[in-house]
């Protein structure tokens, strides 16, 4: 979808910190490290912040942003905190973190099951993964209402080739452990603190992913997380799973392109 939307928008496509190419700044804590700093180094706050250093360093105080999976739990995030940056913010087949841990029933822990393996210690998880990494990297790509064949065949390989590297494993794993640590903390700060969403944000999600079955509505949910609920839409994008972006990609643009126009 990036070329179409740079019809029209300047974008700037980011790997998230550890993933892809990026800088793997993430190592296993060891057992020096205060309880309440493990795994910041792979927090959404941190994420957000290299979001917010990228975009200044290319000259953009203000922008746009939409993120899936990992990279909406980082925009919701970056909104909290950087709210004079967002000035509008797309959040793709997500709940909010703290909600997804607090309403676990065997549902959600089969479907996210891995939410919960990988934020066992260092180094059980890795080692697990390192048995057969492809095999497990095509279970996930082709798991929660979607099938492997969803994907573009050369961003099947691009992912294999980084999935390759532990190193590239283990910070994935450093970030589902932050989520069930740090980031909660977070979480619970800028809720005593009364930040939430402040900007226009639109929601959606796959008809036939988890969070489109969720026991809530996803619209009410992320409402309730705004200062003012009427600046929550969304919509969801009918007959896709979770990776609906390369489902559906015409679907999605539609509904994306008039929410970035404003």
């Amino acid at each position: 979808m990036a070329p179409r939307l740079a019809e029209e928008h300047t974008v700037v496509a980011t790997d998230l910190r550890g993933y892809g190419d990026s800088d793997r700044r993430v190592s296993a804590d060891g057992p020096d490290t205060p309880g309440s700093e493990r795994h910041a180094d792979s927090s959404f706050r941190a994420m957000a912040a290299d979001q917010v250093a990228v975009m200044a360093e290319l000259g953009f105080d203000e922008f746009a942003v939409v993120g899936h999976d990992r990279g909406a739990r980082v925009t919701h995030r970056l909104a909290l905190d950087h709210p004079d940056a967002v000035t509008r913010f797309a959040l793709l087949d997500i709940m909010p973190t703290e909600y997804v841990y607090s309403h676990v029933d065997r549902r959600l822990a089969t479907a996210y099951y891995h939410w919960f393996l990988f934020i066992q210690p260092f180094d059980l998880p890795e080692r697990l993964l390192a048995g057969d990494p492809g095999a497990y990297l095509h279970s996930l790509l082709g798991g929660w209402g979607s099938g492997l064949d969803a994907h573009d065949p050369a961003a099947v390989a691009e992912y294999e080739r980084v999935f390759a590297d532990p190193d590239a494993r283990h910070a994935m794993l450093e970030d589902y452990r932050a989520g069930a640590s740090i980031d909660l903390a977070h979480d619970a700060e800028s809720e005593r603190a009364g930040r939430r969403i402040a900007a226009p944000c639109l929601v959606l999600w796959g008809g036939r992913g988890v969070v489109g079955n969720s026991r809530d509505h996803p619209l009410d949910v992320w409402r309730s997380r705004a200062a003012d609920p009427s600046l929550v839409t969304g919509e969801a994008i009918a007959e896709a799973g979770h990776f609906f972006v390369d489902e559906r990609p015409e679907e999605t643009l539609a509904a994306l392109a008039p929410f970035l126009k404003g």
